[in-house]
């Protein structure tokens, strides 16, 4: 079987593995296990992964071209795909714009680009990956934090410095954030992953694999998608994927020099699913929340369980056939095409839901009358 295949199905099956779960495990008892991922599993994945980076200056170029992604995502979230939702609904507005601009190419993509384009292209990957991280680990925090205390009833009339004070306790408080704070530091005396004992060693890398499978067990066993969520949440993708898809072009159309490679891997990479760690930044606002009584929370954290549910299988398919058609995907022209009809398809449900709303309310006057 093929590799890439096999690695999707395997991913499905674990995710499967916690839907048949969830009859077994309350909803509270999910908090451990979220405790669990957000301290432990990921905080050793993120350490593991930032010690093997080697950094060259003219390897920049991708770490700052998935950070500007990020950046045209966010603002794309904020007011394109965001728009299909209603004014009430800011705590799902907030929700996407922490998870769709962000991006989970382990998952997703590493396992296909090592089949189809090769290591070389993998190392491209991780590099890219650095500065998604920067976004979706340091920044997003700070986005969430910043609407945390700006919403709180506790921080209502706190100023501008006592504000910027307690953001600053919240993010040393995360082991995610202490973790990328050590490693950079050891980064700069020039400390690698292999400079470590080999106990050491062995036991962070042993704590990192845990992740995925963790990661995707949460997901399965909390998911509780409903159909008329479902069609909400696909479309929202799909619209994601379209405009990934332009600016993918885009960036074909102003370097023309560039091998199929290199083109299979510009559409590709952006493509991946979003990421959990801003669902972490958001669990850790929802904590806060629980603390302080809030009863509005800021962030739908059912909601963007659901989307990191739907967003994975979205993608892997995506992907597959990116590959599996990829003498299509390697002309700006069609990458423009793609992307346009499917930004534009994926407004269709809203205007469905337009229109009925429409129908009802001229029903509602006809029979008032």
């Amino acid at each position: 079987m093929n590799f890439a295949l096999q690695k999707t199905i395997e991913l499905t099956l674990i995710i499967g593995i916690g839907i048949l779960l969830q009859k077994k495990v309350a909803k509270q008892d999910l908090k451990g296990l979220k405790t669990l991922i957000l301290s432990v599993a990921l905080p050793a994945t993120i350490f593991v992964a930032l010690l093997k980076i080697e950094l060259k200056s003219s390897l920049l170029i991708f770490p700052l071209m998935a950070l500007a992604f990020n950046f045209i995502m966010a603002l794309a979230s904020k007011y394109l795909i965001s728009s299909s939702l209603s004014k009430k609904e800011d705590a799902k507005k907030r929700t996407l714009m922490m998870l769709l601009p962000s991006l989970a190419p382990g998952l997703s993509c590493f396992p296909f680009i090592i089949v189809y384009l090769g290591d070389e292209y993998l190392a491209l990957a991780a590099l890219a990956d650095v500065g998604n991280k920067i976004f979706v680990l340091i920044l997003l925090y700070m986005l969430a934090m910043n609407w945390y205390h700006a919403r709180a009833v506790k921080n209502l009339v706190a100023s501008t410095s006592s504000k910027l004070k307690g953001l600053f306790i919240s993010m040393l408080n995360e082991p995610i954030n202490l973790v990328i704070i050590v490693a950079l530091i050891l980064l700069g005396f020039g400390v690698t992953l292999n400079s470590f004992p080999g106990f050491l060693e062995n036991t962070i890398t042993k704590m990192s694999l845990i992740m995925t499978p963790l990661v995707l067990l949460f997901i399965g066993m909390a998911v509780r998608i409903k159909l008329k969520e479902f069609s909400v949440i696909f479309s929202l993708l799909v619209r994601r994927a379209g405009i990934t898809f332009l600016i993918s072009a885009i960036c074909v159309a102003i370097m023309p020099t560039l091998g199929t490679s290199m083109i299979l891997f510009l559409v590709v990479f952006p493509q991946s699913s979003c990421s959990f760690w801003p669902f972490a930044h958001m669990s850790a606002v929802n904590s806060l929340e629980e603390k302080d009584e809030q009863h509005k929370p800021t962030f739908d954290i059912d909601f963007g369980v659901n989307i990191l549910a739907c967003s994975l299988p979205f993608s892997t398919v995506l992907i597959m056939s990116i590959f599996s058609f990829n003498e299509v995907f390697i002309s700006p022209i069609a990458l423009t095409a793609i992307g346009g009809l499917m930004t534009v398809c994926s407004f269709i449900p809203l205007l469905i839901d337009k229109v009925k709303k429409l129908k009802q309310t001229k029903t509602a006057l006809k029979y008032n009358a």
